[in-house]
């Protein structure tokens, strides 16, 4: 455990900043998945699927829980699959 006052700030701080990037992922994961989901699925609106995901993908890698490029990964994978 801590032994100062700055260190245990810091345990705080950094427990509160996991659960907020936990969410995040958690979002994230949740709406690839419906983004690969719904694109399989021929009735769908597919620009509004492929809208969705953006920016879902582009609002986490804004607050830093994943790196740019592997967001633009997963912004080309779901692109990939909408032409298909």
């Amino acid at each position: 455990m801590a032994n100062n006052k700055s260190q245990k700030k810091r345990v705080i701080t950094n427990a509160k900043a996991t659960a907020r990037n936990k969410s995040v992922k958690s979002n994230l994961r949740t709406s690839v998945k419906k983004a690969n989901r719904d694109l399989a699925d021929e009735s769908t609106d597919k620009n509004k699927v492929v809208a969705d995901a953006y920016s879902v993908i582009d609002k986490a890698a804004k607050k830093g829980v994943i790196h740019k490029k592997a967001a633009a990964r997963k912004k080309s994978a779901i692109a990939r699959k909408s032409v298909i």
